[in-house]
């Protein structure tokens, strides 16, 4: 028949358990050990006390000159036994024996014991010395201690020994075993106790789990965040707890441990609840999500401490993401443009085709000739001006999407470029392409111009955007670039023009300025 056991085995106890288990038995050991120690020096103190004590009496009679003095007047034990009797019972002590040089009694608690020999070491008495022994005599083993007694000319004429039974001195210490066993329950409950709170304690910090699931949570946790392609970083009310690897590349983040100060401005206070907020740093564009614990845990794990001020940070990289939207976009507006193009010749057409049919063929091929010349001077003058064909694609572009908005898209005379520009097609579309865009949305709806300027000469590249809006002023400017900014009222998803431009201008140690000169113009200068 299998026997089973009510309790788990110690294996399948949570963490918390096996500790105070573990605490507990050192705890009693400790305990039983110094009760233990404390008994034997209460005994080693009760025979050193008792080595004093009869040393103390027998030093004291043998110096006595009474004594000296009845031993030589031949009623010794008469005179002697009273009084050594007197001593012995004031003293509690076992014996005092006074006897001659050889040993033969004139004293003794038991008078029948009168004139025999006693039972000891002489020895050292005999040389004039006072010395303590231990030693099995007629009344059991005995602490005992012997003296000489000299007569005024310096003659020993006897010895005093006077002695305590080990079974009176057990009898003393045994005394202190219920003060000691009361301390040792006491130090026992009080610990005990105290285990009992630790124990509740590391219920709460472990969750009751078992040190092999500690385990592997630990190595799932630390798995992932070594794995995960999202940056994760966990702040709490003393700074930053946990950066993975993901954040420190997309934050540019140093090795070792991270402080608030080396995070980027949009995380260095308290505010959760963002959820799918894009932000700008230096070189990436970055989607940020933000949840207290409480949250991001659902609020179901055991023993939930509440941590209501730690949030859980989630960052995505959206850089080449924002890179593809942005050439994206700009082919979106040009075949925008070429879908409204079509459609305006559309209409230019049959106009032609109308005036041929009513016999005025001069009056549409004039017609046919102005509108072509128009369209292509401006398609010539770019391709030979700027040698980057995103470029060109994105002005032509601009251009009809201004024009269906009515508003003037001027590409000045000056605008010049060669192949040896210092960024990319997608960089320079990235900026031009975002300065019209944020021209087209703030110029003056009364006046609605824009003014575009591209040239380099042999120090920089210039980028220039003017329009008819009433500019920014430094501080909104400032703003502007750092965090996103965007005057339309359904700015979701909006707003990060500026700061993807300064992100360019950035890499390539460049500069951005706004003035209100003419109108408000914007210039963007990157070194060659």
């Amino acid at each position: 028949m299998t026997v089973r056991r009510w309790w788990p085995a110690a294996s399948q106890w949570s963490l918390a358990g096996q500790a105070i288990a573990l605490q507990i038995l050192v705890v009693v050991v400790v305990v039983l050990a110094g009760s233990g120690l404390a008994l034997l020096d209460a005994r080693r103190d009760g025979d050193a006390a008792a080595r004093q004590q009869v040393l103390g009496i027998a030093t004291a009679l043998a110096d006595s000159p009474s004594t000296a003095a009845a031993l030589e007047s031949g009623s010794a034990t008469k005179i002697l036994q009273p009084m050594t009797e007197a001593v012995r019972t004031a003293t509690g002590i076992a014996f005092i024996t006074i006897m001659t040089p050889d040993g033969i009694r004139f004293t003794h608690t038991d008078p029948t014991q009168i004139g025999g020999h006693y039972l000891g070491t002489l020895e050292p008495a005999l040389r004039g010395e006072t010395f303590t022994e231990v030693y099995t005599g007629t009344l059991g083993p005995s602490i005992r201690a012997v003296a000489p007694v000299r007569a005024p000319d310096g003659r020993i004429v006897g010895m005093v020994s006077a002695g305590i039974t080990r079974q009176t001195l057990a009898q003393r210490w045994q005394a202190q075993i219920p003060i000691i066993v009361a301390v040792t329950v006491a130090a026992l409950g009080i610990s005990l106790l105290g285990a009992w709170a630790i124990r509740r304690r590391l219920l709460r910090q472990t969750h009751g789990l078992r040190p092999d699931e500690l385990r592997v949570m630990y190595d799932h946790h630390d798995a992932v965040l070594h794995s995960v392609s999202e940056g994760l970083i966990v702040l709490d009310g003393r700074g930053v707890a946990l950066v993975n690897d993901e954040a420190r590349r997309l934050l540019g983040l140093p090795e070792g441990p991270v402080t608030r100060a080396d995070l980027p401005e949009f995380l260095r206070s308290h505010d959760p609840g963002v959820r799918d907020e894009l932000q700008v740093t230096e070189d990436r564009v970055l989607v940020v999500n933000r949840a207290l614990v409480s949250e991001a845990s659902g609020g179901r794990g055991r023993g939930d401490r509440g941590m209501g001020t730690d949030e859980v940070v989630t960052i995505r990289d959206r850089t080449e993401l924002q890179g593809a939207l942005g050439e994206l976009s700009a082919l979106q507006v040009l075949t925008d443009s070429l879908r409204a193009q079509a459609h305006e010749q559309a209409n230019k057409l049959h106009t032609v085709i109308t005036m041929v049919e009513m016999g005025r063929p001069e009056e549409a091929v004039a017609v046919a000739t102005r509108e072509l010349e128009l369209s292509q001077h401006l398609v010539d003058r770019l391709s030979q001006s700027l040698n980057e064909p995103a470029l060109v694609a994105l002005l032509l572009g601009k251009t009809a999407q201004a024009d269906e908005r009515g508003i003037a898209l001027t590409v000045t005379e000056d605008t010049q470029l060669p192949s040896d520009i210092p960024l990319t097609g997608q960089e320079i579309v990235t900026v031009l392409g975002n300065l019209i865009d944020n021209a087209l949305d703030a110029c003056d709806r009364d006046e609605p111009w824009i003014e575009v300027t591209v040239n380099q000469d042999d120090e920089a590249l210039t980028i220039r955007v003017a329009d008819s809006g009433p500019g920014m002023d430094p501080r909104t400017f400032e703003r502007a670039m750092r965090r996103g900014y965007s005057t339309k009222s359904d700015a979701a998803g909006h707003g990060l023009g500026l700061a993807l431009i300064a992100q360019v201008v950035n890499r390539h140690h460049g500069t951005i300025a706004a003035e209100v000169t003419y109108g408000s113009v914007v210039t963007v200068t990157v070194p060659r």
